[in-house]
C-alpha cells in the first residue's frame, strides 16, 4: 500500500503533496509498473457533459481524450487534478475515473485515436471564481501591458483572460479576469499605480462567472462559436468577455446567468445524446 498524499523530500522529511497527490501517485506507479490503465475511484461514476446538478440531462462519458479532460479540469471541473491528467498524458497512462460507491465502466480517459465518440463539443465547464479588472484610457504605447500585468504577476496572482481595445483616441481599455479571492488584492495595486499608468478609471466586477464549451471536434468544424453565441442571445445572456483556443471556447457572463448559460449550451449542441460512431 502506498500513501499517495504523502511523501519524503530529499532529507528524509515527510512532505504533504496537496490536493490532487493520491491521484497523481497513482498515475505515476501505473506509469511505472507500465500498467493497462490507472483505475481512480472517487464520489463521482465518471466524468459528465457537464455538472449533473445543473443540467438534469447531463450525460457520463464513456471515452475523453487527454487534452480534453486537461481543458475541462483547468477550466473548472472537479473530477480530477490538472497534475494527475498532465503525468498521464505525458506518460500515456490512461486514465478511468470510477466510482467508489457503484459498480459501473466510468470513463475512460486516453489518447485522442483511441478515443470513440466523436462529438462536435465534450462538454461544459464552468467557474464561479471568476472577477473581472478594466482600466479606462490607458495609453497605447509599448510596455504598457507589461506595467499592468507585472505588478500583478509580483503578487503571485494568477491572470487567466485578457482583452484590449485600441480606441480612436490614442487610448487603450485593458481588461483582464483573475480569481475571485484575488480581486482586492489585484484592484488595491491597480489603484496604487493608476496616476504612473495614466489610466482614466478603474473598474472592478466580481459578479462574473466563466462558461467554457471544451472538444477536439472544433478543430475540424465551423460554426461552433456562432451557435453558442446565439443560444445565449436566445437568453438574452450579455457576454462580456470571448476566449478561444483549438478545443475550447470561453465566455464570462454575470454571475446570475451561470446556470442558464449552462443549460443552454447543453441543449444547443444536443449534449444529453451520445454521439454518432464513425
Amino acid at each position: 500500500m502506498v500513501a499517495g498524499f504523502q511523501g519524503i523530500d530529499a532529507k528524509g522529511n515527510i512532505t504533504t503533496l496537496g490536493r490532487g497527490g493520491s491521484d497523481t501517485t497513482g498515475v505515476a506507479l501505473a506509469a511505472a509498473l507500465k500498467a493497462d490503465e490507472c483505475q481512480i475511484y472517487t464520489d463521482v461514476d465518471g466524468v459528465y457533459t457537464t455538472d449533473p446538478r445543473i443540467v438534469s440531462e447531463a450525460r457520463r462519458l464513456e471515452k475523453i481524450c487527454f487534452e480534453e479532460m486537461l481543458e475541462m479540469a483547468s477550466l473548472g471541473s472537479k473530477v480530477l487534478q490538472i497534475r494527475a491528467v498532465e503525468f498521464a498524458s505525458k506518460y500515456n497512462v490512461p486514465l478511468r475515473v470510477l466510482s467508489s460507491f457503484e459498480d459501473g465502466a466510468g470513463t475512460l480517459i486516453a489518447k485522442e485515436d483511441e478515443t470513440v465518440e466523436k462529438a462536435l463539443i465534450s462538454g461544459i465547464a464552468f467557474n464561479r471564481d471568476e472577477a473581472k479588472l478594466t482600466l479606462l484610457g490607458v495609453p497605447d504605447k509599448p510596455g504598457v501591458a507589461y506595467q499592468i500585468l507585472g505588478h500583478i504577476a509580483d503578487l503571485n496572482i494568477e491572470v487567466d483572460m485578457i482583452i484590449q481595445n485600441i480606441g480612436a483616441d490614442g487610448s487603450t481599455d485593458f481588461t483582464f479576469t483573475v480569481h475571485r479571492n484575488d480581486y482586492k488584492k489585484a484592484l488595491e495595486v491597480l489603484n496604487n499605480i493608476a496616476t504612473e499608468l495614466g489610466v482614466r478609471e478603474i473598474q472592478g466586477d466580481e459578479h462574473i462567472a466563466k462558461i467554457s464549451l471544451v472538444g477536439v471536434g472544433m478543430r475540424s468544424h465551423a460554426g461552433i462559436a456562432s451557435t453558442m453565441f446565439k443560444a445565449l442571445a436566445h437568453y438574452g445572456i450579455n457576454i462580456q468577455m470571448i476566449s478561444t483556443s483549438e478545443i475550447k471556447i470561453s465566455v464570462v457572463v454575470h454571475e446570475d446567468f451561470l446556470e442558464l448559460g449552462v443549460r443552454a449550451l447543453h441543449g444547443a449542441f444536443n449534449l444529453k445524446e451520445k454521439p454518432s460512431q464513425e
